[in-house]
């Protein structure tokens, strides 16, 4: 997370912190050597705060380091948490040779993460209790449909964009009903090298509050086909067969279903992402998301070179040129 300008209040320093693609704003709130982070969420309260402080509070009950709850407002949408500086993994990767290492340390926490057992019903702020919903195909075609309400009306009509989306939804749910494995995972849904930290000899998770009960796959999906910082496809494989050796849920008669369940959800987050940062262009009039759409489009196009995707891949390549998916300029 990138500083702005420095604000003195009282014996307080107040520094906008660079935000996600949410619509939170982040302070750095500093008195001497003590250092918190403000969060302001006056938009979508019950998840940014209700739902933030119930998961990462499940998360510290079974050992997984996310940030202390100091403080909290909900009426103002404001809370006060743990500041976990600005040593996050993207910064550690992007300049970093030999990266097999490092990712093989976030894969482990993941698999530590997904050694817990989920809970439907979490305790959170108030005594109320946080429902955690399961990562139904309903939410998974919700999520893909982005893709094609966002993205396609950026150089389609919207009718031609509308019978391409009801074509692809029709491919796409029977994708999602083959995923072989269940839905009895906590799934982070962003855990991705920005918000994974480097605290000490410690790593730290951010951003937990879309966490979802799911299949095994996704995070791991979000970590390796990750759109803001490129990979090798040989870098890929090595991530994905650590993984598989590595993981206890995963066998030589199981592994080939994890492959594809794997593939189905790089594809569903990749629709998902698209959509997701051309929202941001057209209704945010945030354009610098704009630069990883061709980055996360040749991620895409290894992902759906099976035949499980042709009829998809047909579609699509029938609709959407190659010079657009390389153009990162609407």
């Amino acid at each position: 997370m990138g500083n702005g300008k420095i604000i003195n209040f009282m014996n307080y320093k107040i520094i906008p912190i660079q935000g996600d693609a949410s619509f939170r704003k982040f302070y750095r709130f500093i008195k001497g050597t003590d250092s918190k982070i403000i969060v302001e969420a006056k938009k979508e309260k019950y998840k940014n705060l209700i739902a933030y402080c119930a998961i990462n509070k499940f998360l510290k009950t079974n050992n997984i380091l996310t940030p202390k709850l100091y403080n909290h407002n909900y009426s103002k949408g404001i809370m006060i948490i743990e500041d976990f500086g600005d040593k996050s993994f993207y910064k550690i990767l992007i300049n970093k040779k030999e990266k097999l290492s490092t990712y093989k340390s976030l894969v482990n926490l993941l698999l530590k993460i997904q050694k817990i057992k989920p809970k439907f019903k979490i305790k959170s702020l108030f005594g109320k209790t946080y429902a955690v919903e399961e990562y139904s195909n309903k939410h998974l075609i919700k999520e893909s449909n982005l893709f094609f309400d966002w993205y396609l009306p950026l150089f389609l009509s919207k009718k031609k964009s509308k019978k391409i989306k009801k074509k692809s939804n029709k491919i796409l749910l029977k994708l999602y009903k083959k995923l072989n494995f269940p839905n009895a995972y906590f799934v982070h849904r962003d855990y991705h090298v920005q918000n994974l930290m480097k605290i000490n000899k410690k790593i730290g998770l951010l951003d937990s509050q879309d966490a979802l009960i799911g299949n095994p796959a996704y995070d791991l999906v979000s970590l390796i086909d990750d759109v803001r910082i490129k990979t090798s496809q040989k870098l890929r494989s090595k991530i994905l067969k650590y993984y598989l050796k590595k993981s206890k849920n995963i066998n030589k008669k199981n592994s080939e279903k994890f492959l594809e369940d794997f593939n189905i959800l790089s594809v569903q987050r990749g629709l998902k992402i698209i959509g997701i940062f051309s929202r941001l262009y057209k209704r945010d009039s945030k354009k610098q998301y704009l630069k990883f759409i061709p980055y996360m489009w040749e991620l895409l196009e290894q992902r759906m070179n099976t035949k499980a995707f042709a009829d998809l891949k047909k579609i699509i390549d029938k609709n959407i040129q190659k010079k657009i998916k390389k153009n990162s300029k609407k």
